[in-house]
This record gives C-alpha cells, sequence and structure tokens, in this order.
C-alpha cells in the first residue's frame, strides 16, 4: 500500500492530451483555450467618453471661458465629429468617440445647458472622463495566455478581438461505470436489501461541468459480463470511471479483469481515509486511463476532487491552484492515514475558516450536501490544533 503523496504524484505523472478542436464562442465556456490570443487594435480603439456631458477644448477654460455654445451632440456609435470653433462645444454620450479640436468631458451634472448653450458650474481638470485609445493595451499585446480556462470573462475577450472560432484542448471521451447487484435504478422502488444509484449521477454532473461528455454504464456481479462490457469500454473510451468492486471482497472483480484485459495497474489501495482502495491504472496500447474509485459515495466523491480533477488540469498543462483554510476546532488525524475530513466554511476577517460537519462514514451520502469541501490532514498527527492552517480542497464554489 502507498502513501497518498506517491499515490497523487503517480496520477500526475501520467498524463496525455487528446489533441486540438474548433468551437464556436458560445460553446467554449469552461473549455481550456489552446492558441494565445492578441490585440487586434489598440483598446480601447479611440479616445472614448468615459460621462454624458460636453466635450470642450481646455484652451477656452485658460482663456476663461465658462459658458459654450453647443455645435451638436455625438452618441456611441457615431462617426469621429469635428469641433469648428475652440470657444463651442459638443454634447457627448458615454461611450462615443472624442471629436476632433477636443480634450476634455465635462459631465452633464457639472453644466446647466440653455438656449443652445452650456454653462459650467466647475472647473473641470484637462483630459478628465476620457478614456485614452491604447490605455487598456496596445495593438499586438498578449491578451490570453493558453492553456487558459475560458470564462465569461474570456469570452468576452475572444469577442472583442473577433473571435468566434475558438482554438481548444479536445476533452476525452469518457464513461462512468457503477457495478454491484444492489444497485437500482433512480425512478425505481428499492427492495429492502437494494440501493438506488447515485455516485454515477454525481460523477455526470461533475464531468459535465468541466465540458466532459461521459455515458453512463451498470455492471452486475457477473466476471464474464464484466469482462465483456469492460473491454468495449476500454476501446471506445479514452477514460473510465468506475465506482465499486475494488476492494478486497468476494465479488470485488474490477481488479482481476483489468489485468486480464491488459490494463496495466499503478497502484491499488492508498494509505487515505476515505478512499483507500482506490485502483489507477493504464491501458498500453489504447492509452485508456482507468480511475477505479470505492463504491462508498464519500470515497468516491472525494476521491474524484483529490485526484481526477487535478489530474485532468495537468493534462492541459494548467497550474493547480492551493487553497487553505484554518481550523475552527480541533481535529483528530492518524499516524498511518491521510485523512481528508468534510467541512463547512466562512470568512472571518478575511480568512477562511473551517469546522468538521457530523458524519455517519464514507456511506454518508447526504453530508456531502452540507460541505464545502476536504481539509487534508497529514499522517503523524495525532490532534490538529485549532486555529491551524491546512490545505482545503473544495468542491464547492465558496465565494
Amino acid at each position: 500500500m502507498i502513501t497518498y503523496k506517491e499515490a497523487y504524484n503517480s496520477v500526475l505523472k501520467n498524463t496525455t492530451s487528446w489533441g486540438l478542436e474548433t468551437v464556436h464562442i458560445t460553446a467554449s465556456t469552461n473549455r481550456i483555450l489552446a492558441t494565445d490570443v492578441f490585440a487586434d487594435r489598440d483598446f480601447p480603439p479611440f479616445h472614448r467618453a468615459t460621462k454624458d456631458g460636453i466635450a470642450i477644448n481646455f484652451k477656452a477654460i485658460q482663456k476663461g471661458e465658462t459658458t459654450f455654445p453647443i455645435e451638436g451632440i455625438t452618441s456611441a456609435g457615431s462617426p469621429q465629429m469635428t469641433l469648428k470653433n475652440t470657444q463651442n462645444c459638443i454634447e457627448i454620450m458615454t461611450g462615443a468617440v472624442l471629436p476632433e479640436n477636443t480634450d476634455t468631458v465635462i459631465m452633464y451634472e457639472e453644466t446647466e445647458i440653455e438656449n443652445g448653450k452650456a454653462f459650467i458650474r466647475k472647473k473641470p481638470e484637462i483630459g478628465q472622463n476620457i478614456h485614452r485609445k491604447g490605455s487598456d493595451e496596445k495593438q499586438g499585446d498578449l491578451l490570453l495566455k493558453a492553456p487558459l480556462k475560458i470564462t465569461s470573462a474570456e469570452i468576452g475577450v475572444l469577442a472583442s478581438v473577433g473571435i468566434s472560432e475558438v482554438s481548444v484542448f479536445k476533452n476525452p471521451k469518457a464513461v462512468i461505470i457503477s457495478t454491484g447487484n444492489e444497485l437500482v435504478e433512480v425512478n425505481q422502488t428499492p427492495l429492502p436489501h437494494q440501493i438506488r444509484k447515485s455516485n454515477s449521477y454525481s460523477l455526470l454532473a461533475l464531468l459535465e461541468a468541466e465540458k466532459i461528455e461521459a455515458d453512463l454504464m451498470h455492471l452486475i456481479d457477473e466476471p464474464e459480463i464484466i469482462k465483456k462490457k469492460l473491454s468495449e469500454a476500454l476501446k471506445t473510451n479514452d477514460v473510465l470511471l468506475l465506482s465499486g468492486g475494488v476492494s478486497k471482497g468476494k465479488y470485488d472483480y474490477i481488479p482481476q479483469i483489468l489485468n486480464e484485459l491488459g490494463v496495466e495497474k499503478v497502484f491499488h489501495f492508498v494509505l487515505q481515509q476515505p478512499g483507500k482502495p482506490f485502483w489507477f491504472g493504464i491501458h498500453p496500447t489504447l492509452k485508456t486511463f482507468i480511475f477505479s474509485f470505492p463504491g462508498n459515495p464519500v470515497s468516491t466523491f472525494a476521491n474524484y476532487h483529490i485526484y481526477f480533477k487535478d489530474w485532468f488540469a495537468a493534462c492541459f498543462g494548467l497550474k493547480k491552484t492551493a487553497f487553505e483554510a484554518i481550523l475552527a476546532e480541533d481535529i483528530s488525524g492518524s499516524e498511518t492515514l491521510t485523512k481528508f475530513i468534510k467541512v463547512k466554511t466562512y470568512f472571518e476577517s478575511g480568512q477562511l475558516f473551517a469546522e468538521a460537519i457530523p458524519e455517519n462514514g464514507s456511506g454518508d451520502l447526504t453530508s456531502l450536501s452540507r460541505s464545502d469541501g476536504f481539509v487534508k490532514i497529514d499522517p503523524g498527527k495525532g490532534k490538529v490544533l485549532k486555529g491551524t492552517r491546512v490545505s482545503f480542497i473544495p468542491t464547492r464554489k465558496i465565494i
């Protein structure tokens, strides 16, 4: 049995890539940008007004002018106008191109307009209320550095430089495989000895958030059926995520069958809690990756966030974001196991605090809905005291 650190490093050493593809900008959210994006022109591309008001030439102010006849009006989307007489002004709306021969914008709140003239009530500063051409970015500047997860912010940048078709890294084709005769479909009424499938749907939702397409498969505890279906799954998918069938029970056939199908085991069993029976391997010819998680809901959920999410990011060269939280109470550790403890978090004085939530073992599915993530307690710790800063693995957005 290997340590958590050895297991984690082994997973991240075995990354891959599935190539590139082009998707429409509307389908690129949460995909990974594959090529750098540069400014195709200055940002902003012209001097633009940041307030509604009047545009003037400041030299008139220096000459003591306080009243400005209005030559015209311009708005966002209109071609640039020219102030013909520098003693006059042009009414201007937010976002409009600054008229030629003007260099200062005075907002309406500091003027009075009457009989075609604008009277200023407050002396302006030269150049005020103008967003200068190229002050954000210059043409040719690097705007987005790949690899990068595309969010709504990046969508706006892509649109602003005219990229409607985005080059992204391909995601793997995946299948989620549940095991066990005790599982029935969600819409069925289970018998006293049965339970409804839940892990599959949790994993499906997690993969959908990453824009990974996944099918669902269920395996009953029949070795020949398991072998046939796993053989098909290995050939038609890039990643297999299994839940159950990897412990030491008499019906835990998965490790042996994967071995028979030519899958190379990287490790099986990790000194951690929950999720000790975690099995990870790779088919050397098909290049299919297998994450076989223990069947208990908390174990599956924890191992997905601990291993799979970081592995998936590493496949694209994304850097891991490290989080920490301060313990709001003492927490018991283990001499030999790395413990991942479900916590609820809160902010106080700008710092993230975590407190353990009541649970009833790794089969306590409902406790996951009350938690924000897991804190990692390294082995060799009898008790970790309140106020200690520890690693935190979020399972939901906490800000």
